[in-house]
């Protein structure tokens, strides 16, 4: 039997009510595909090991280093480089975000805070 395909911004519209809250869309190899909404603002962290890619899905968003911001919106992709501190925020309501990383990143990096998300949902196709 083949694997499921998804749709991603169809499953994320029916099951992320919360933003800021990843959910794993699926695992290639070491790596973990997730999909969250953004929020206003998200803390300021970084991943000292890890870097972490960000593909826009929808809406627009601002990823705020200590030395500038990058807008991205749809279709837009930005690798952050281990240890560069960053700030996701939304730039429209809930945009929906792809993002790329190593199975074992913590969403907030080495900051724990109330937005900190140990155990991930899986986005399921139905």
């Amino acid at each position: 039997m083949p694997p499921e395909a998804i749709n991603i911004v169809a499953a994320a519209d029916r099951q992320i009510s919360t933003v800021f809250d990843p959910f794993i869309v699926g695992d290639v190899n070491d790596a973990q595909v997730k999909v969250a909404k953004f929020g206003e603002t998200f803390d300021w962290h970084s991943h000292a090991d890890e870097d972490e890619a960000f593909l826009v899905l929808r809406g627009r968003i601002a990823i705020d280093f200590r030395d500038g911001t990058v807008e991205l919106g749809d279709g837009d992709f930005l690798v952050v480089p281990r240890s560069v501190e960053h700030r996701p925020r939304s730039l429209t309501s809930e945009p929906l975000v792809l993002m790329i990383e190593p199975a074992s990143t913590i969403n907030t990096g080495g900051v724990v805070s109330d937005r900190t998300v140990k155990d991930l949902k899986r986005l399921s196709a139905s």
